[in-house]
């Protein structure tokens, strides 16, 4: 016989897998539905938006204060990603049907991931490190596509460096709060969000003036992040070691030097 224990995170666990199905279903239907581009960023928009309303309604049990913003926010910048790297993509089926399969593995484990900080922040957990860092995965994931999307626009640095600031506080954020599941946003939050994420704009201005392709920008730009944001998160951990730095800043150099010996062979 089931325990009493079981059947509610059954019932959770049904709720997450029903939200990934919906929203693989909205994003497959954004390529199915015959309307001009525009209307597919609109409608990318609105399937952020039920992102976030679905996710608050999976998770509302265990959500208080601040999570509402730092648990929310990764399933929705996720949609957000992979929605406009969906546009972006060639029309052959067999490559959305991949996507579409992966973007809905990907919410079921944001879900999972958000789930456990919402009871870690409660009491102490086995899976919390676990889910840590498949919270850190997820938002290089989620960078990558987002970064993607924006240089896609080729806009300029000066619309597209203000874009990548605010896109990737909202990816810092919730990626340092994890650490250690702040109760208030704190000011020490505050500050590594957005000043890394300022450097994340900074770094636009040297891609822009730099001859290389749109992949390796964006994965030069999604390096920099795992850089930072590994970093910062060892440091809020209070498990910062100079060997820790160099290992982090190695892959940021290796990467660097690769970026710049592939200039204009794109």
């Amino acid at each position: 016989m089931m325990s009493r224990k079981y059947l509610p995170t059954m019932r959770k666990r049904q709720k997450f897998v029903l939200a990934a199905v919906l929203l693989a279903g909205g994003l497959w239907s954004i390529h199915a539905a015959p309307i001009d581009l525009e209307w597919r960023y609109g409608l990318v928009g609105l399937l952020t938006g039920v992102a976030a309303v679905l996710a608050g309604w999976a998770l509302r049990e265990g959500l208080s204060g601040l999570e509402w913003l730092t648990v929310l926010l990764p399933p929705s910048l996720f949609t957000a990603g992979v929605g406009l790297f969906y546009i972006l993509l060639p029309s052959h089926w067999l490559a959305r049907l991949v996507i579409v399969a992966l973007f809905g593995i990907g919410q079921y484990t944001l879900l999972l991931t958000a789930n456990i900080f919402s009871v870690a922040a409660i009491r102490t957990i086995a899976l919390f490190r676990a889910a840590v860092a498949v919270g850190f995965v997820m938002t290089l994931l989620t960078g990558f596509f987002l970064y993607d999307s924006i240089l896609s626009f080729r806009s300029g640095f000066l619309v597209t460096a203000p874009v990548v600031v605010v896109v990737s506080a909202l990816l810092l954020l919730p990626a340092l709060w994890s650490v250690n599941l702040e109760e208030k946003m704190t000011w020490k939050l505050i500050k590594y969000s957005l000043w890394l994420a300022v450097l994340q704009g900074l770094l636009v201005l040297g891609v822009s003036l730099w001859p290389v392709s749109l992949a390796v920008a964006s994965l030069f730009l999604t390096t920099m992040l795992y850089v930072y944001l590994g970093i910062a998160q060892h440091h809020f951990a209070q498990r910062l070691f100079s060997r820790t730095v160099w290992e982090y800043v190695t892959v940021g150099i290796v990467v660097l030097a690769t970026m710049l010996l592939t200039a204009g062979l794109a």
